[in-house]
């Protein structure tokens, strides 16, 4: 007869102890040890970390930040005033105190660059916000409203984005005069039509999912929906546009002041630059080479950080980044 009383308990046994090592009770936050941090919310900044992890993103990333750089630079000081004339230095090649040489005119051409740099930023950032409210206005039009608004604008998108921005930039030119106001103009309008096509039906597909559901029924307005919700996930699709259109940006300046309806010739810029260098380059060929390089590394810089930006900011991408490493991570418990 057993000692130990009805329905009680039997004595474990330290035979039957497994190791599986600590539990969840044996944590003051419950949890394991190996599971601390993988429920930690990601900063707010990671996603710079991601991009910098990238070598298109990195690239990209150093090649604005030196054109940002040295526009700023620019705006206070540089080597020789811009358009300043020395005709008894015409034609120096690089060396000191003319670092790039010098033009037909004796200028400075380091100068002019850093001067045209200030053009190039200040066209990019002013077509950068006019496509964006343009694009992200249509596209909200084109998704959220009544079926009857969302036709028409897609219609008028069709044919806005039949006309080619250099085609609508000569043509703003034409009645208002060259200025980078007519590229900043004729640029946003362009690319803004090309991102409200593109975004919105991203639009249109995250407008069903549940979370948009659920905000819509917990009181969350369209415009609260559109900046909480739809714009975050539709971000890496609008990124990439941006990018594009700003690059776009450079090249349509650079092209239009090129044809002499871009900037005018007070007005430093690198298409203008190159237009009056051009000329001489049989002549003086080195001298065309730091506009043009200048140009393409901009375009090129601009392209690569769009497309670094998309995969650091895309939520599926990081989200699936960050099952892959917690599955990496995890090593199952050894039973002894």
């Amino acid at each position: 007869m057993s000692d130990s009383a009805p329905g009680a308990r039997p004595p474990v046994r330290s035979e039957d102890v497994r190791s599986v090592g600590p539990s969840r009770a044996d944590h003051p936050t419950g949890r394991r040890s190996s599971d601390r941090g993988d429920d930690r919310p990601p900063s707010r900044w990671a996603w710079l970390g991601r991009l910098w992890a990238l070598s298109t993103g990195r690239f990209g990333l150093i090649v604005v930040a030196v054109i940002l750089l040295t526009a700023i630079v620019a705006a206070f000081w540089t080597p020789f005033p811009p358009q300043q004339v020395d005709i008894a230095d015409r034609w120096a090649g690089p060396g000191w105190p003319h670092v790039l040489g010098t033009d037909g005119s004796g200028r400075d051409i380091l100068s002019l660059l850093m001067a045209g740099a200030r053009t190039t930023v200040f066209v990019a950032i002013g077509a950068g916000i006019v496509a964006t409210v343009i694009g992200v206005a249509l596209a909200a039009l084109g998704a959220l409203t009544a079926r009857w608004i969302r036709e028409s604008v897609a219609v008028l998108v069709d044919i806005l984005i039949a006309f080619p921005v250099l085609i609508i930039a000569m043509m703003i030119s034409a009645v208002f005069g060259g200025s980078l106001w007519v590229v900043i103009w004729a640029v946003g309008i362009g690319f803004g039509v090309n991102i409200a096509r593109v975004t919105r039906p991203e639009l249109r597909r995250v407008l069903h999912s549940d979370f948009v559901l659920a905000g819509r029924a917990s009181g969350l307005t369209p415009a609260q929906n559109l900046v909480r919700h739809l714009m975050p996930n539709v971000a890496p699709v609008f990124i990439v546009q941006l990018s594009w259109g700003m690059a776009v940006a450079v090249l349509a300046e650079a092209g239009l002041s090129y044809l002499g309806v871009g900037a005018p010739p007070t007005e430093p810029s690198w298409g203008l630059l190159l237009a009056q260098l051009q000329q001489y380059i049989t002549v003086h060929p080195l001298s065309v080479i730091w506009p043009g390089l200048a140009i393409t590394l901009t375009v090129l810089g601009l392209n690569l950080l769009g497309d670094g930006l998309r995969e650091a900011t895309d939520p599926t991408l990081t989200r699936a980044n960050r099952a892959r490493r917690a599955a990496e991570a995890h090593v199952p418990e050894v039973v002894s």
